[in-house]
């Protein structure tokens, strides 16, 4: 799910409200986000390898299409890896992407509504990955509360909140008034207020992960950022998905965006105009990911 400085409005990985076949249609994009923002997630993955021995069971709390869950089949060859989410046409695909890989053998699915879905684990996770997805529960310290007693003595709870938003263009790109992706990010910010404050029983919390950590008698051993840096050019696959991404910017935010905005992002996804993202060449991708983590005492 979306973090607080990134796309709010636009999917995520990770689903838990909301209508199943509308994330079941979006499935292509959630999955094509997830591999382009594949190298921040490995570097993630590996820095909570380093303070962990081999787990048993790594559950990824709102997978989505289960690109990180394959992440983790692969970071930890032994484990068995559960991935969670509330909709089933997600973890098909999930179930699908984990036979594909290779590691079905060990790989699971669970749908329901997060946190309580979790009490369905048959046993405590060694490892329990939630990203972008706590922000999407009305009470969030609770909802921490009922991760942290999800996890095995000693196991892991990381989660992915926070960062930096992605930047696609310079600052100036030619037409149009300079600094775009800024004014789109502060017509999102609203959006992500709005979002919150509609949840079935949203409560207003300061956003300081390791305090929250450890009210839910957690143990907060530390906190890093991973930059995603893809240059201009990218490839097709990332020009593809920015261009998904600007759309879907263009249809959710059209409302709070003004006329000369709007303009913009109507030339920069023209298929036929040279200075769109289908052709530029100074396209490029370059956002950071926040991963907070925490160990339950022994």
């Amino acid at each position: 799910m979306a973090h607080e400085h990134h796309s709010h409005h636009r999917p995520h990985q990770g689903h838990h409200h909301g209508d199943d076949a509308d994330w079941g249609a979006l499935a292509a994009m959630l999955e094509a986000e997830a591999e382009v923002s594949t190298p921040a997630y490995a570097q993630a993955l590996a820095w909570l390898s380093e303070d962990m021995t081999e787990p048993g069971l790594v559950v990824d709390a709102g997978s989505g299409p289960g690109v990180i869950s394959g992440l983790f089949a692969q970071t930890f060859p032994g484990a068995r890896v559960v991935a969670v989410d509330s909709s089933e046409p997600l973890l098909e695909r999930a179930r699908d992407r984990a036979a594909r890989l290779g590691h079905g053998d060990r790989f699971g699915t669970l749908a329901g509504e997060l946190p309580g879905v979790l009490r369905e684990l048959d046993r405590p996770a060694d490892l329990l990955w939630a990203s972008r997805s706590l922000h999407h529960l009305g009470d969030q310290r609770a909802a921490l509360t009922e991760f942290a007693e999800r996890l095995a003595p000693g196991g892991t709870l990381a989660i992915l909140e926070g960062g930096l938003a992605a930047r696609y263009l310079p600052r100036d790109i030619g037409f149009g008034r300079p600094g775009l992706q800024a004014r789109i990010d502060a017509a999102q910010q609203d959006r992500f207020a709005a979002m919150r404050a509609g949840l079935p029983g949203a409560v207003a919390e300061t956003e300081d992960w390791p305090a929250l950590l450890a009210a839910a008698g957690l143990k907060h051993t530390g906190t890093r950022s991973f930059l995603l840096d893809l240059p201009a050019p990218v490839p097709d696959q990332v020009r593809a998905h920015v261009a998904d991404v600007l759309t879907r910017t263009r249809d959710i935010l059209a409302d709070a965006l003004d006329a000369d905005d709007r303009a913009t992002l109507d030339r920069l996804l023209d298929p036929a105009d040279d200075r769109g993202v289908h052709h530029r060449p100074d396209l490029f991708v370059l956002a950071a990911h926040t991963v907070h983590r925490a160990v339950r005492p022994v």
